[in-house]
């Protein structure tokens, strides 16, 4: 198939043990020629009105999604803030730019909905790195510890979960249930956990995952980098390794990282993230400067290059196409749907509660395994 490229991800051989190196692919769409995107743009908006659609974009797709999904009412944002806008928007269905799991989750918080993809095929290293049947039987294992999983796994995954959490709600989230006194079993992403860990001295066990994009960032080439450009402050994904965000001014989210570039007083920034973000901090902070964290040294190779394959796999002929047809309309087992909206709709519920400045410790019950 043209375009295709291979990916490697890990799955853990055990829970919390050693990982085997397993192989998927992506498909990289080809660049439409000037006249052709703006073709593409305006057959894009024209479906949009007919269907009574709305665009939401992951800020890792490309920026002609970004850029369209905002021009035409809908959203840029992280999942968390995709979840949310989803839920609440009138629109009968909804054009999801990002990987399967975004579109799955807007599924599960919309049922009635058509929630549409550019390209199902479009997946997650922590998601593939996590499946059900394993997960399952970790959980077995111990029955005793609230599951808390991150939005990057599938619906059958969250289906197990007592609770879901995004970067940007995580740390809150886990702190409440430490303070309740419960032990967590933490899914899927170990960078990620292991930060919260350290930020909230939570009893937590985790799963051995990690994002292909996250995991490559190397900290003694983000230190030559800082050497290179010393005025710099360093953004931080905390799904990246503890030695990288030891380096870090500021550890957050994407709508975190955001916000810090837009509220430090610094010129200039290295940003340990997905490529994708470069486009909203650039286009919300003009006159600073942003550079892309290093995944490896000089003449190097690495599995993403610090832009995940999957996410790019997104294009505006591919959305244009099931706009037209209702092609990759995203399908959840229904017997799943109602155990799989609880932790997510929890999640909603406790960051809600914070927004509106109202105390969320009563939102935090321990469900037990289903």
């Amino acid at each position: 198939m043209p375009g295709r490229i291979a990916v490697e991800y890990d799955q853990p051989l055990a829970a919390g043990g050693a990982c085997s190196t397993r192989q998927a692919w992506a498909r990289v769409p080809p660049e439409p020629a000037p006249a052709e995107r703006a073709a593409l743009r305006q057959q894009i908006r024209r479906l949009l009105r007919q269907n009574d659609a709305v665009m939401v974009s992951h800020y890792y797709v490309h920026p002609d999604l970004q850029d369209l999904a905002e021009e035409t009412g809908g959203l840029v944002g992280d999942s968390l803030e995709m979840a949310r806008f989803g839920r609440d928007h009138a629109a009968r269905t909804l054009a999801v730019s990002g990987v399967r799991f975004m579109g799955e989750t807007a599924k599960i918080l919309s049922p009635g909905k058509t929630i549409l993809m550019p390209d199902l095929d479009a997946h997650c290293s922590l998601d593939l790195g996590c499946p059900p049947a394993a997960f399952s039987a970790f959980c077995d294992a111990h029955p005793e510890r609230t599951v808390v999983v991150y939005a990057n796994t599938s619906a059958a995954v969250k289906a197990r979960a007592d609770w879901l959490v995004t970067s940007s709600c995580a740390l809150e989230i886990v702190a409440a249930l430490a303070a309740a006194g419960q032990k967590i079993l933490w899914a899927p992403d170990r960078h990620l956990g292991a930060y919260i860990q350290r930020e909230t001295g939570a009893d937590m066990l985790l799963w051995n995952g990690a994002c292909i994009v996250h995991d490559e960032f190397k900290a003694f080439e983000l230190q030559a980098l800082k050497q290179q450009h010393p005025q710099a402050k360093v953004l931080v994904h905390p799904e990246s390794p503890a030695d990288v965000q030891a380096l870090a001014d500021a550890i957050g989210s994407t709508s975190a990282i955001l916000k810090a570039a837009r509220q430090m007083a610094a010129k200039e920034f290295i940003v340990a993230t997905d490529s994708g973000m470069l486009h909203q901090l650039r286009a919300q902070n003009p006159g600073k400067i942003f550079h892309e964290a290093p995944t490896a040294g000089d003449s190097a190779t690495c599995k993403s290059c610090a832009h995940c394959p999957w996410m790019a796999m997104n294009g505006l002929a591919d959305l244009a196409r099931v706009l037209a047809t209702g092609a990759n309309a995203i399908t959840v087992d229904p017997a799943l749907l109602p155990r799989a909206r609880q932790p997510i709709d929890r999640m909603l519920a406790f960051t809600a509660a914070l927004r509106n400045g109202r105390a969320a410790a009563g939102l935090v019950p321990h469900l037990g395994a289903a």
